[in-house]
């Protein structure tokens, strides 16, 4: 598959203990982690001679794909894919580059592991290599973050469409607190999830809800939901906390960090790039989804994007059968966000941002 010319623009987890943490918002420092990155020395085309960083890997038919571990040449990528060739889009000190398809624009900046879908966030696993003006891209990310966008069809959604929401946290699983008050996340996912569910319905999609009161659900039980109802998707709803830390803020969207790429986000936790769970099987779809929830999201609220994120120890997402992301609606340790969340106008503002995106 391929898409036409190019438009410039700049553009709850598993504890390392084995049990799952009572508030895995409770803290959101961002980790990164220790990446290869492309020798001065590299060939022009392709470098074959990193590390890997694939091992494990998931099976078609019982085969197991070619481990991707070269950098490739971004102009030679465009070239397979038929889509225009990567443009310089600024002249300042970090070095930025545009490459658009009939989909839309993704822009890398030469170093960083933050790139940009249609002004949203996208966070890498690698950082793009600038050598002899040619821009290198890690082949994982080509797989599981360019080509997905870039030259992947949109996703769609069929006309018996089927949607688990899941308010994240309850009963004696609390979350987050909120700064102002001490009022709890698990209330307010639970308001947000049943102000969303007729919004869907009315848009066509069964929906049904992890759960509908203040009780506990296991994050294994909000899978076997999910299974047991034959979803088409899944979404789980949380609200954040960088708690000391009251600056903290923005909108967050996680999907399952794909085998063979690092994750953005770990807490601590060992993020064995090898590790494949069910849900890697809709690594495109994942970030398509999340591309998309993000986009209507920041729409809505005026939020700062804190971007579409990977994360490999979020339980309830490992063992869906279906695309599945988690979505972090704004900041409970932050008193401005915390002032929104608190107010049924800004949970209907997320219920139909979500609602909207699924359309």
């Amino acid at each position: 598959m391929f898409c036409g010319a190019l438009l410039f623009v700049a553009g709850c987890a598993t504890a390392p203990n084995g049990s799952p943490p009572p508030n895995w918002s409770a803290n959101n420092e961002v980790q990164k982690p220790h990446l290869p990155h492309a020798p001065k020395a590299l060939a022009p085309v392709v470098r074959t001679n990193l590390p890997a960083a694939r091992t494990n890997l998931p099976t078609t038919n019982g085969v197991p794909p070619a481990p991707v571990t070269t950098w490739t040449s971004l102009n030679r990528w465009a070239a397979e894919q038929k889509i225009s060739a990567p443009h310089r889009v600024n002249d300042g000190p970090m070095a930025a580059y545009a490459i658009g398809s009939s989909n839309g624009v993704m822009v890398l900046e030469i170093g960083s592991q933050t790139a940009f879908w249609g002004g949203v966030e996208i966070h890498l696993g690698f950082d793009p290599q600038l050598i002899d003006n040619q821009v290198f891209v890690y082949g994982p990310d080509l797989q599981k973050n360019l080509e997905p966008l870039l030259c992947g069809s949109p996703l769609k959604f069929g006309s018996n469409r089927t949607i688990v929401i899941d308010p994240g946290h309850g009963g004696g699983n609390t979350g987050a607190k909120s700064v102002l008050d001490g009022r709890l996340e698990k209330e307010f996912t639970l308001d947000w999830a049943k102000r969303l569910r007729p919004l869907l319905e009315t848009n066509g999609w069964k929906v049904f809800l992890t759960r509908t009161s203040d009780v506990y659900v296991t994050n294994s039980d909000r899978v076997v939901f999910a299974e047991a109802r034959h979803a088409d998707l899944f979404v789980s709803l949380h609200f954040n906390s960088a708690a000391p830390d009251t600056k903290q803020a923005g909108l967050e969207t996680y999907c399952l960090t794909p085998t063979g790429m690092p994750s953005t986000l770990t807490r601590g936790y060992t993020d064995f790039w090898s590790e494949n769970f069910p849900n890697n099987a809709f690594d495109a779809e994942n970030l398509q989804l999340a591309v998309r929830l993000q986009t209507a999201l920041l729409d809505a609220t005026s939020l700062e994007d804190r971007g579409v994120r990977r994360a490999r120890f979020i339980d309830v997402l490992h063992g869906q059968r279906r695309p599945a992301v988690l979505i972090e609606g704004g900041y409970l340790s932050n008193p401005h966000e915390a002032a929104l969340i608190e107010t049924p106008e800004f949970r209907q503002k997320l219920a139909e941002a979500v609602a909207y995106a699924l359309k």
